[in-house]
């Protein structure tokens, strides 16, 4: 692709920059993963993670975003840059995708690759390659499902109401997903391991379900269960390949919350664990221990995630099904009439409202234990594989607070 059609792309990513959306939570979804530490020492550590891989992670994206089919699509996306489709703060992430923009899943499974690979033989740079790949697509798949997730459902009776530059949109996302979504599965097949396949279809399987769990509004955005006492309120993570349990876990703060952050790509990032350890020819035993390390880092994070949107000082709108809000509702389910005027728009939630009243239960505290259990989790998963340099340095990319 040309410089003049790369600097093309980049210039649409500045108008977008200029570009300021309305700050509600109807382009706002649980699968939006964003946590900010502090930038230098975050900056730090993905720096020092990146020289252990010898892989600039950037290039992760750049190879997809340089394809000449990308660029086309790249190419109509610049028509949408001025209305408020959520395309369009999708397409920043992936165009600027600073180090504290989102979680760097790929990293992660280089690294804990470059823990079990040994030695500079050729079947160990064949075993590298292989697992390199799977990094890319792991994360091809999350940001093709993101893309999705971007999507405006407009019903056939309001069709004819709208301008034809949503529609357009609309067209251009399914486009960017579709192709992200199906390059991936290419990169997977090209692997030739079925194994491996059946590990990522399972992860796929549960990004599709998730879909379809709970409540939702018009536009397809979570709605928190209603609120209910019950004795069972811990989710078991197995490792096998059965579907999640769904079982009695809305109104469960705690279990609908890890099955919802399983659902958005927990199972994807632990999967994608999983494979890298596959690839590396390690035993049943590390490749669940893997699974179950992604699985717990993921959490974590989200938990983090949650934590930052709602105390942040900024007004930065906070997803309804955040651990915060479910466990907010859980103390007090007398608040639960505030998200049920959002039934048919999540939009229609005074945030404002549900903010003060979520801060004045112990929402933020049983939160913050969640983090802190997770991250023991996930530690106690990672150290099983030894005190090399890069999982010294998984162990930093754990805490975020």
């Amino acid at each position: 692709m040309s410089y003049a059609l790369i600097r093309q792309i980049r210039r649409a990513a500045l108008v977008t920059q200029q570009f300021r959306a309305e700050s509600t939570l109807t382009n706002l979804t649980h699968e939006d993963l964003v946590f900010r530490p502090s930038l230098a020492h975050w900056g730090k550590v993905i720096r020092e993670a990146e020289k252990i891989v010898g892989y600039p992670t950037s290039f992760m994206n750049l190879r997809w975003l340089l394809s000449d089919e990308f660029a086309n699509l790249a190419m109509h996306l610049r028509k949408v840059v001025d209305t408020n489709h959520p395309i369009i703060k999708t397409a920043k992430t992936l165009i600027y995708n600073e180090h504290n923009n989102q979680q760097p899943w790929g990293l992660v499974i280089l690294l804990l690759s470059k823990a079990v690979t040994i030695g500079t033989t050729l079947q160990a740079n064949k075993t590298t390659e292989n697992q390199r790949v799977l990094a890319e697509l792991t994360e091809m798949i999350r940001t093709g499902h993101y893309v999705h997730r971007g999507l405006l459902n407009i019903s056939i009776e309001k069709q004819l109401q709208i301008t034809d530059t949503a529609m357009f949109a609309n067209k251009v996302a399914i486009l960017i997903g579709d192709y992200l979504l199906v390059t991936a599965n290419g990169m997977l097949a090209r692997l030739k391991n079925q194994d491996l396949s059946y590990l990522i279809s399972t992860a796929l399987r549960d990004i599709s379900e998730g879909e379809f769990f709970g409540e939702r509004d018009s536009q397809n955005m979570p709605l928190p269960g209603k609120p209910m006492h019950c004795n069972k309120d811990e989710f078991l993570i197995c490792t096998d390949t059965l579907p999640l349990d769904v079982m009695d876990t809305l109104g469960s703060p705690i279990r609908e919350w890890t099955l919802r952050t399983l659902y958005s790509g927990g199972t994807l990032l632990g999967r994608g664990c999983q494979g890298a350890m596959l690839l590396g020819d390690q035993g049943l035993q590390e490749q669940e221990n893997a699974y179950l390390f992604g699985c717990h880092l993921c959490l974590a994070w989200q938990a983090a995630t949650d934590l930052q949107k709602l105390t942040s000082d900024n007004k930065e709108p906070f997803s309804l099904v955040s651990a915060p809000v479910l466990f907010a509702l859980n103390e007090n389910p007398d608040l639960y009439y505030v998200i049920e005027k959002g039934r048919l728009n999540v939009s229609d939630v005074d945030c404002d409202e549900l903010k003060d009243k979520v801060l004045q239960t112990n929402a933020v505290e049983k939160t913050k234990e969640l983090y802190y259990e997770h991250v023991s989790k996930a530690e106690s998963h990672i150290e099983k594989f030894g005190n090399s340099q890069a999982i010294t340095t998984i162990k930093q990319l754990i805490k975020t607070l």
